[in-house]
């Protein structure tokens, strides 16, 4: 059809009306797709057929539409769906009679679905000065529903519901809460945010708990926002046994970082007086590169952070970092504050405040490459006192300072026959000042180097089945020397010996000690990598010295002229399963330390365990053996249910420190969390305890967790 001069007109002044409380900059040209086009006496268009409205991202559908430009009104026959810019907002209705710009009017059989998640249905909807939006006789939720009559699981249902859409808050009066059509709770005003709102001041769900200390209890959280770029949830606990407690979490997000403050107050019968803690998070960007990191913590007493189940930490650490890494270059520094929780350590004896500062630069040179490092470490006790009062071997008020240079290179070259040979070296100058130690008071200075050469011959064999062996015999020889100086070793008193370890110049861990003398360190791997995927591997090695070397524990392995044996083995199926193991021992020595670790994560089940045996050794403050099996596990029961369970076990107390059991249900609109945990372990300041936990989430209002998979609709 043409269109006549009036016709045009009708459109333009139809997309006029789309346009009508819109900025001038914002005033695109809407579009209209209809079957059929028809104008009745110069001021009323009539869209038929497959109606489609496009304007400014926004999309309304519908089966009829009559514009009337004289009264400024449009009716719209349904099926009605209008779509907002965002995709957000979804409106659907049998009919409507709305203002010219839709700022205004009455729909018919209505249903507002938010977010893909809560739909609020009515028999109309008012909308109201184009912000709100008004439905009488509601029912809202955000459960699939599968056929006509069924019951949602949960559902809210109110006199009237207002939706603010600008503010995107909905309000609800004389609100009825129902769980499978039963009323559970009642409420005359009830204000909630929309699902599409992140943040918004209201209370957050409650969570109720019960522990063999204090009862059952509840937690009602209430969040406040300060502005943009900050708030603050409060939270009350209140508990059967009287307990009381009060914790506030206060976040700021800056241009350059952010900072988060969380404090606790407390009142029980456990303890006379109030009790607390506080603990702090900042991060900020610095200029020149730099990232300022600090963490702070402090608590009244010992037993705090596990009776409120905020942490099991039994030292507090608080920190400043401050560091730059660059391609060639790192900056580090760290100062940390350390207070002991532990009934059996004397805190004034432990280093309370450490420091370190660190810079590294590479460079290359000689055909190689190495590294250039400046270092200075110093820690101070509390104590004063030169005497060793908790029998631990170290005076209690011993205090260290040292500064650092040192340097490394390694040049690589590709000999004949494929063999792989490297020579590698390193050096270092250590100024030590020790106070209040009658044995190494004073400075001391030590300088070290070590040198060696490093040979490697990668063998690979590709089977008839495809798979491809890899196999690589490594040898070291090494040779350090180090000055007499008089340096206690604090740092350095726990030494690994793993596949890393095995072929190093220094194998002490700290800087305190250094490793001294001729040595061979010999090495054999071997891996099986399989066509389908999975891959075995497996190392043995031990070091050979010219010389016994007695500055090591014997739980480390290294003590002696030879080493003990190190074996290993890894397994990895490349669908989900992984598996390690690492012995060290010898058939004089036995076993003197091992490990396993295993991984499973599958589409239903995920499961980790892991398992430490480790013989005693005075050297490494360790009066017993320890022989200790972690685990954990998760398993998917259906789409909706999944469990999950984690223990720890102390094989040489046979008894359990730790276990926990969840069960967790989540859909498109219910999330219930359920747990149960038990703590063993029992101190003079620590008791045991067994707590559970009760979480229940009604998904679709607020930024809250995501919603689980929906029901699925049989016909």
């Amino acid at each position: 059809m043409v269109a006549t001069p009036s016709l045009s007109l009708l459109l333009a002044s139809f997309a006029l009306a789309f346009c009508l409380g819109l900025p001038a900059s914002a005033q695109d040209r809407a579009t209209l797709v209809a079957d059929n086009l028809q104008i009745e006496g110069d001021s009323v268009l009539i869209a038929e057929g497959g109606v489609e409205v496009f304007f400014q991202g926004r999309r309304l559908t519908a089966s009829r539409i009559v514009y009337d430009q004289s009264a400024g009104r449009l009716i719209v026959e349904g099926p009605i769906r209008l779509t907002d810019e965002t995709g957000d907002t979804v409106i659907l209705a049998n009919q409507a009679d709305l203002a010219a710009d839709m700022t205004e009017g009455l729909l018919t059989s209505a249903r507002v679905v938010l977010n893909s998640q809560l739909q609020m249905a009515s028999a109309e909807a008012r909308r109201i000065g184009g912000r709100y939006l008004q439905l009488e006789d509601t029912v809202a939720s955000s459960c699939r529903v599968c056929a006509e009559g069924d019951t949602p699981l949960w559902e809210i249902r109110a006199r009237r519901v207002t939706h603010d859409q600008q503010e995107r808050q909905i309000y609800f009066d004389r609100a009825q809460l129902r769980l499978a059509g039963v009323p559970v709770f009642y409420i005359p005003r009830l204000r909630l945010p929309d699902p599409t709102l992140k943040r918004a001041n209201g209370f957050l769900l409650p969570k109720f708990s019960g522990s063999t200390t204090f009862g059952t209890g509840i937690e009602l959280p209430y969040f406040l926002t300060l502005g943009a770029s900050r708030d603050v949830t409060v939270t009350p606990f209140l508990t059967s046994d009287k307990a009381r407690s009060l914790t506030l979490r206060y976040r700021q997000a800056f241009e350059n970082g952010d900072l988060t403050v969380v404090s606790g107050l407390a009142g029980d019968q456990t303890k006379e007086g109030l009790r607390g803690y506080l603990f702090a998070d900042g991060s900020f960007a610095l200029p020149n590169s730099f990232q300022l990191t600090f963490h702070g913590e402090l608590v009244s007493d010992r037993a705090y952070l596990t009776d409120y189940d905020i942490s099991d930490a039994d030292r507090l650490t608080s920190f400043v970092v401050l560091t730059r890494v660059r391609h060639d270059e790192l900056v580090y520094g760290n100062l940390r504050g350390i207070k002991s929780l532990r009934t059996a350590e004397n805190a004034s004896s432990i280093p309370s405040i450490v420091g370190d500062a660190l810079w590294q630069k590479r460079f290359t040179g000689l055909g190689g490459m190495g590294n250039l490092r400046f270092a200075s470490h110093g820690h101070l006790r509390r104590s004063i006192s030169e005497l060793d009062t908790d029998g631990d071997t170290v005076p209690d008020g011993r205090d260290v300072a040292r500064s650092s240079i040192g340097a490394d290179w390694r040049r690589d070259w590709v000999l004949p026959g494929g063999v792989l040979g490297a020579v590698l070296g390193e050096t270092r100058l250590d100024f030590y000042d020790v106070a209040q130690d009658p044995v190494f008071a004073g400075s001391s200075a030590r300088l070290w180097g070590a040198g060696g050469v490093e040979l490697r011959w990668p063998l690979v064999k590709n089977g008839k089945d495809g798979a491809r062996h890899v196999l690589e015999p490594v040898l070291q020889i090494i040779a350090a020397e180090a000055s007499d100086a008089n340096i206690p070793n604090e740092d350095s008193i726990l030494v690994e010996f793993d596949e890393a370890s095995l072929m190093s110049l220094n194998r002490y861990p700290g800087s305190d000690a250094v490793e001294t003398g001729l040595h061979a360190n010999l090495g054999l791997s071997w891996t099986r990598y399989d066509p389908d995927g999975w891959s075995l591997g497996a190392t043995v090695g031990q070091v050979l010295r010219a010389e016994a070397n007695d500055g090591f524990s014997a739980a480390s392995g290294f003590a002696g002229d030879s080493s003990l044996w190190l074996a290993s083995v890894h397994f990895e199926t490349g669908t989900g399963l992984y598996a390690s193991g690492r012995i060290i021992a010898d058939e004089t020595s036995g076993v003197a330390r091992g490990e396993i670790d295993a991984l499973y994560y599958g589409e239903r089940l995920t499961l980790s365990s892991g398992y430490i045996w480790s013989v005693a050794d005075a050297d490494e403050f360790r009066g017993d053996d320890i022989s200790e099996l972690v685990m954990f596990g998760g398993y998917k029961l259906t789409d909706n249910w999944s469990t999950e369970a984690s223990g720890r076990y102390d094989l040489i107390e046979d008894s359990a420190s730790r276990a926990a059991l969840g069960l967790k249900f989540k859909n498109e609109c219910v999330l219930l969390d359920l747990s149960l945990s038990r703590r063993f372990s029992t101190s003079t300041s620590v008791l045991a305890d067994t707590r559970f936990g009760v979480t229940l989430e009604l998904t679709g209002f607020g930024g809250g967790e995501s919603a689980g998979p929906a029901q699925v609709c049989r016909r």
